[in-house]
């Protein structure tokens, strides 16, 4: 079978530049396709940290000037990562994340950052690399989603396939109508068929209009996003592409996280060898000041600290989980209000709340080796991460039942428990009452030891990987190639 060749365009990547899951996906995907004969080339700004990290040389010039400076195309590799970075000075070379600066304001310019982006991923689709014909182009989120217009408007002669992968459709790239003057488009694009979105413009927007097919992170988002109430104003447009529109699980990348493995750990360990995780809650509890108790069933949170993580909803929960006996250890950094809060109620219970504001890699591994269980409360969600991290580390996931939490967590409820098939606890509608009532129901499941063992034991055993994700995206990828 003939090899693929995938253009890959994002504006993040693990291990090179973060901010969510976007760039774990991305990072861990093209390795896995590999093996599915799908070779990924991905294409990514050349923010500082990503020059410091990739050994290039440069292999083209682009046209002079790109978007009012000078630009230029590199190659390089980053482990088995094969990447083309746009090194533009003028829009990437400066402090601060992908798109804001240290105080998170977004950059004023974010709309030709990533137009740039786009129109260079789209001239290399067309050919203008020398030795790389892609056969398809896969953009992923709002940053990316320009390239599909500019592709559509092309005069090349060969076209690709293309697939536009969500993310997470909260984030549009909505910008004013005065900027589409500035992006080199006919004006035919500016149209309801077409990048217009309520007198602006919007680059997912084109992404979801102007690609073959359009993917997300999951099933039961894909199902989600179709209805007004989860599509944040692009339900018409996903309802109109109909079967072009799937969900694809994510997966994660189980060398990173493992266990037997995994030198953050105070212990190793495997679902055959489970004890040691007791050392990992001890190190856990020590390193956020809580008290040092084996029976008190600690529960864990890695998040963003926003409204659609739910975790408002955990503030006010935190009397019935405090009332169960039970501790609580949060990694995470966002809203303002929210950072204020948690720091507060770890203040005035700091042997059994812990809380940390920030992100630190080495932290969310000891977080999920060491809690007994892990909340995501989320109100919306088109996979998650943290529970797939949770299942694979022994720390039962208690996930709100929506998009990808509902998909990869089984919960356990009677039928579940009797069928040996439960993998954690989910709780829906999104409330702070049946939050209260997920938290009741863990702690009497921790308090029966044999019960809780086998919930372990099954996530443990859980296929978290990117095997059969990588496997679905290739079938995908060959089908759109076929017709």
């Amino acid at each position: 079978m003939k090899a693929l060749q995938v253009l890959a365009v994002t504006s993040e990547m693990f291990p090179l530049v973060k901010t969510g899951g976007l760039a774990d996906v991305v990072g861990a995907l093209p390795e896995a396709l590999l093996r599915e004969g799908v070779r990924v080339r991905t294409l990514i700004p050349g923010y500082p940290t990503v020059l410091a990290a990739v050994p290039a040389t440069k292999v083209m010039r682009i046209g002079g000037s790109l978007f009012g400076g000078q630009a230029q195309l590199l190659s390089g590799r980053v482990g088995t990562a094969n990447l083309l970075v746009l090194d533009a000075p003028h829009l990437f070379a400066r402090s601060g994340g992908p798109y804001a600066d240290h105080r998170g304001r977004a950059w004023p310019d974010n709309a030709i950052r990533f137009a740039a982006l786009s129109k260079v991923a789209a001239d290399i689709a067309m050919g203008a690399l020398p030795g790389f014909a892609p056969d398809l182009v896969h953009a992923h989120d709002w940053q990316a989603g320009l390239t599909f217009a500019y592709l559509r408007f092309s005069s090349g002669a060969r076209r690709p396939g293309t697939v536009m992968t969500i993310h997470n459709l909260a984030f549009q790239g909505q910008f004013p109508a005065e900027t589409f003057a500035h992006l080199g488009l006919p004006h035919e694009a500016f149209a309801i068929d077409g990048i217009e979105y309520h007198g602006g413009i919007s680059y997912l927007k084109a992404g979801l209009h102007y690609a073959d097919r359009v993917t997300t992170v999951s099933p039961s988002y894909a199902a989600e996003i179709r209805t007004a109430e989860a599509g944040m104003g692009l339900d018409g447009v996903i309802r109109a592409r109909g079967a072009d529109v799937s969900g694809i699980l994510n997966g994660i990348d189980t060398e990173a996280w493992n266990p037997e493995t995994d030198p953050f750990l105070a212990a190793t360990f495997d679902a055959a060898r489970i004890d040691p995780r007791a050392a990992d809650k001890v190190d856990l509890q020590v390193r956020f000041g809580l008290d040092q108790d084996a029976r008190s069933p600690l529960f864990g949170v890695v998040s963003r600290l926003t409204w659609q993580k739910g975790l408002d909803l955990l503030l006010e929960a935190l009397p019935t989980l405090l009332g169960a006996g039970a501790q609580l250890v949060l990694l995470g950094s966002g809203d303002a209000e929210l950072e204020g809060a948690f720091r507060a109620v770890a203040s005035a219970y700091p042997e059994r709340i812990g809380c940390m504001i920030g992100y630190d890699e080495e932290m969310s591994h000891r977080v999920q080796a060491g809690s007994d269980a892990l909340l995501a409360p989320s109100r919306f969600e088109p996979c998650g991460l943290t529970q797939l991290c949770a299942l694979r580390y022994g720390a039962v996931p208690v996930v709100a039942r929506v998009g990808g939490l509902s998909d990869s967590v089984i919960d356990a409820n009677p039928a579940a428990l009797g069928a040996g098939v439960a993998t954690g606890i989910q709780f829906g509608p999104v409330t702070t009452e049946m939050l209260r009532v997920a938290i009741e129901r863990t702690v009497a499941l921790y308090n029966q030891p044999s019960v809780w063992r086998r919930i372990q034991a099954n996530g443990m055993a859980a296929d978290v990987s990117w095997r059969d994700p990588a496997r679905r995206y290739a079938a995908l990828f060959r089908d759109l190639l076929s017709k």
